[in-house]
């Protein structure tokens, strides 16, 4: 095995990182308006907060029916084609979402949500086409390159909620409303950027040697995108499962706090500006820190960021029930964030590093298929205790999710380093 060295990327790299990067501006923007408005949006529609965790929970849903498919269809067509396919899809739902409000309607804003969520799973392909672009010493900074462009975005999120504040009076429109059917004009050039990265990263991936001289590729380098590759093979793999028990507990905390903050926050009398940069800040835990994170990830280890993770995550959720002020519970929803981002570089890079290119689009969706799980089940079971027990339940089972995960990610065999030449089978 050769010593860890460095190998510079070359200026096709950095170009289509920096596209990828840039269309998560655009993306991130369109992918805060769930957590800010949806438990919102749900308790007006229905007049109670009894089912508030309802709209976090069907985007989970929508990512545990699509994450799957749409990791099919990274493999097959390239990861270009997926994601541009998936920001259509938001920008469709967007509207969709935008409409139900006008129209007062739950089943249409459930359809809404439905279809967004399709597209922001195809948009966690990105991740794939970022590990694809590099060497695995490299892997997880290149990730942190491209989950960085989110920062950007979150900053557009407020902008978009006050714009639509500051019209809708003269169009006469519910801002509610108003800020869904804005979310298309940030989704459009978002297409148009993933659309100019060439050659796909997929393409890059199965020709890394070209791109960094002296790489060796594995020794059974498999190119048929139509490979056979159960699901369940991906189960049965050591590594991959302490990456999806990790990528689990951090989406099942973080969905449920994100459904529940912006609740708590109107409840305690702010309005909805400050709560979208409530939310803002928890974004830019997600992704203002995917850079030194990725870092230290090649440096010291996916499994030691993966533990710095669960603890950040842990204690954000054991953070945001303990007081009514604004910026304790700003601070919580920080480290939620900043706890996902290092689960999230951590885990999509030992996925990376146990999978080939020919099978990593369904390895992800395979993992978002898990996180989504969780999703779907943790908003949904914080919902009935929150109202039986108070904000009080929020922090025991942000806690108390991080626990099986930790056990297990302890319980796996010592990880091997990540050099500039490995293979997944190694």
């Amino acid at each position: 095995m050769t010593a860890h060295r460095v190998l510079p990327p070359p200026g096709v790299i950095k170009r289509n990182t920096l596209l990828l990067a840039a269309s998560q501006v655009f993306v991130g923007v369109g992918n805060q308006m769930v957590p800010t408005l949806g438990a919102i949006i749900v308790a007006r529609l229905l007049g109670s907060a009894h089912l508030a965790g309802m709209a976090t929970s069907t985007l989970g849903a929508s990512r545990f029916l699509v994450s799957y498919p749409i990791g099919r269809i990274a493999d097959m067509h390239g990861r270009r084609v997926a994601v541009a396919f998936g920001l259509v899809l938001g920008l469709a739902g967007a509207l969709i979402t935008g409409l139900s409000v006008l129209f007062g309607s739950f089943v249409l804003f459930l359809v809404g949500i439905l279809v967004f969520g399709a597209g922001v799973s195809a948009g966690y392909q990105l991740r794939v086409a970022a590990a694809d672009m590099y060497p695995p010493s490299q892997r997880a900074q290149g990730l942190g390159y491209v989950l960085s462009g989110s920062l950007v975005g979150a900053l557009g999120g407020p902008v978009l909620i006050t714009a639509a504040h500051a019209w809708s009076d003269n169009l006469g429109l519910d801002p509610l409303a108003l800020t869904w059917i804005l979310v298309p004009a940030v989704i459009v050039p978002g297409i148009g950027l993933v659309l100019a990265v060439r050659p796909d990263p997929k393409e890059i991936a199965a020709n890394l040697e070209r791109y960094y001289p002296g790489y060796r590729p594995p020794r059974t380098q498999a190119t048929d995108s139509t490979a056979a590759t159960g699901v369940l093979t991906f189960f049965h793999d050591r590594r991959l499962q302490a990456a999806f028990a990790a990528s689990f507990a951090a989406q099942g905390n973080m969905a449920m706090i994100m459904a529940f903050t912006s609740l708590a926050l109107e409840h305690h009398g702010h309005a909805l500006p400050a709560i979208s940069v409530a939310v803002t800040i928890h974004v830019i835990g997600m992704f203002g820190f995917s850079l030194p994170l990725g870092w230290l990830t090649d440096r010291v280890g996916r499994h030691a960021v993966l533990l710095l993770g669960f603890l950040f995550l842990a204690g954000g959720a054991g953070l945001v029930p303990l007081t009514s002020r604004y910026w304790i519970i700003v601070a919580g929803t920080f480290l939620v964030g900043l706890g996902w981002s290092a689960a999230t570089v951590a885990a999509t890079a030992i996925i990376a590093d146990a999978t080939h290119t020919f099978e990593r689009g369904r390895a992800i969706g395979a993992n978002d298929t898990a996180s989504a799980a969780a999703a779907i089940a943790v908003p949904l079971l914080a919902g009935p205790a929150v109202e039986l027990f108070g904000l009080s339940a929020l922090g025991l089972l942000g806690v108390g999710l991080m626990v099986p995960a930790f056990v297990l990610l302890m319980a796996r065999s010592k990880e091997p380093p990540a050099p500039d030449y490995d293979s997944p089978g190694a």
